[in-house]
Formats: C-alpha cells, structure tokens, sequence
C-alpha cells in the first residue's frame, strides 16, 4: 500500500517555510469550538492564523508532510512516544504567528512543548451535546460520504487531506475502535475525549499562560490575554453547520473538477485496453508482452493524470527550482 502511495501520489519534499514573525498563540480547542469566529478575530488584532482551512487547501506537498506527521504521531514508531521539533512545526507553519482548529487538535502537546514562549488559548464549547452533534454533521459526515472518498482516489490533493483526516489524525485523536476511520471514535468516544483533551491542556500549561475562552465572552478577555486594545465592533460569527457545507463545497469544488476528468481518462484508458485485449486474445491466443506493454503505458498516464507520482514529481521539483532562481 505504501508503494502504491508513493508513485501515484507522493511529492517531492517542498522548500521549508521559515518564521518570519515570533509564535504567539495556540488555540488548542477541538474543531467545531468557535474556531473560525476566533480566527476571523485574531486577523482583526494583526495576528496571521492557520486554521483548519488554510490545511486543506495549502499546495498538496504541504499537506503530504502533515500527513506524515499524523502519521508519526497516531500509528509511529512501537515504543509508544512521539516527539515533533519546533523546526518541524516551523517548515509547515513558519509563515503564521498562530495556530488553530485541526492542527492543534491533532498536536495540541507537541506544539505546547515546542513554542513555550506562546500563549495558550483553550477555546471550548458550553453545551458539550451541540458540540458533539456538530461535529457528526460535519466531520463524519464528510468521511461518510461515498462520493468524497471516490474523489480521493483521483485527486492528490484530496488523497493526502484524507490520510491526514481519516487515516491518522481524528480515528487517532478520537481512538476509534475502527482501523483507519474516525466515525466510531467520535460517536462513542467524542464527548469524553472532548473532556480528557482539555483535562490535559490544563494540566500541561501554567495558569498565567493560559486563557480559557468560550465565543459568548467576546472580545474583552481575549484582547487582555494577548495585550491588544478591544476593537470597536461585534466580534465575528463563524460558521454554523450550513456555512461550513457551502463553504467546503465551494472550496473543493476544482478539486472534484480535476478527479472526474481523471477517473473518465482512466475509465477510458481501462475501456481500451480490455477492447485491445478482447480482440488479440480472440485472433491469436494471450499475447503477454503486448499486455504488459499496454498496462504499463495505462499505468503511467494514471500515475501522472491523479496528480502525483514519479512524473507530478518531476514538474513540482521544477517548479521549486524556477520558484527558487525567480526569488
């Protein structure tokens, strides 16, 4: 399987990302706890946060390394430990000065440890069965969905949001009973898990670098916690369950774009060979090396069409190559 990952989906290692401005927050909340009111706010006081979003449409070499991460963290090494360096954290995030949604979820310790100079906001949810409702409507509700899964097989981009999602991070997260599927994790599991997540956050950070905050406080302990004035203005409203399907579809809508053009090359690439296949058989017995010859030539435009593999490979070391000489 692995194998198969890596020619019909893998990318060259992208140039590392440095840290242009010091770190300063972590908000270590689970999905769906007001993480997108609190990113639109913390773009209002000068901050440059990476949310949940900014990881499923980053450049898909990116979001390969943060599957290998996931990866490392929730199916790693057997002697059950686990350690990520700030210069790990630094080549994914090291254009943003705070952190959000998904990605502290999944590495809520690891990033504490590794950024000890940043401030620490546990954003929460007071009505725990809305939380947990939300996040089935959502999150499973997406892995639910036949026709998502379909399009990861044809699309690069959306194979490697998948292993980060689905493969690793929230069966992990939510220690699903399910091998490679977060659903039965977050059914049973999601409430208590909820609990221990913050448990832990509390246990691991002082008192005097942390904040817990729920949207209903607003702005005022926010602009306290990280010294910035209280902006003249309601604070911003995230999405609801609505806004997050219509703002997921818009966003992913090239993607499903480029997967069905893929999967009708490929339906058609498979149509002729089975034709060419059918009819040499028919005149001249089994014609192994005309065979051969065929699948490897339908294997390649396969492996290149999806969007990664040896040949994607090729065009994004290219790319970092021109990218690199132009700055």
């Amino acid at each position: 399987m692995e194998t198969i990952k890596s020619v019909l989906y893998s990318y060259p290692p992208p140039p590392p990302r440095t840290r242009t401005r010091p770190f300063r927050v972590i908000c270590v909340g689970l999905p769906r706890s007001a993480t997108e009111s609190l990113s639109h706010a913390l773009e209002k006081l000068g901050l440059r946060p990476y949310h949940g979003w900014n990881l499923v449409f980053d450049s898909p070499e990116y979001i390969e390394q943060w599957a290998r991460l996931a990866k490392r963290k929730y199916a790693g090494d057997p002697d059950g430990d686990v350690h990520i360096s700030k210069a790990e954290f630094d080549a994914l995030i090291g254009d943003h000065d705070a952190v959000l949604d998904s990605v502290p979820a999944m590495f809520a310790a690891e990033l504490i440890e590794a950024y000890p100079e940043a401030k620490v906001i546990l954003n929460t949810r007071r009505d725990l069965d809305a939380w947990h409702k939300s996040i089935m409507k959502t999150i499973v509700g997406i892995e639910d969905s036949w026709f998502q899964w379909l399009i990861k097989v044809f699309n690069a981009d959306m194979f490697w949001v998948w292993e980060v999602y689905f493969t690793y991070a929230y069966c992990g997260l939510f220690r699903s009973p399910v091998k490679q599927s977060s659903r039965d994790g977050i059914s049973r599991n999601g409430k208590w898990v909820y609990r221990d997540h913050c448990n832990m956050v509390r246990g691991m950070v002082e008192k005097q670098r942390l904040l817990e905050w729920a949207v209903e406080d607003g702005w005022r302990p926010l602009c306290e916690f990280l010294g910035e004035e209280v902006p003249d203005e309601p604070f911003p409203r995230g999405n609801d369950p609505a806004a997050f399907d219509e703002m997921a579809a818009k966003r992913v809508k090239p993607r499903i774009g480029g997967a069905l053009c893929n999967m009708a090359i490929t339906a058609i690439s498979v149509s002729v060979v089975a034709t060419l296949v059918g009819v040499s058989v028919k005149e001249r017995g089994v014609p192994w090396k005309t065979i051969g010859g065929i699948s490897s030539t339908v294997f390649a435009d396969l492996q290149e069409n999806v969007g990664g593999g040896r040949s994607g490979a090729r065009d994004r070391a290219s790319y970092f190559s021109l990218r690199s000489q132009a700055s």
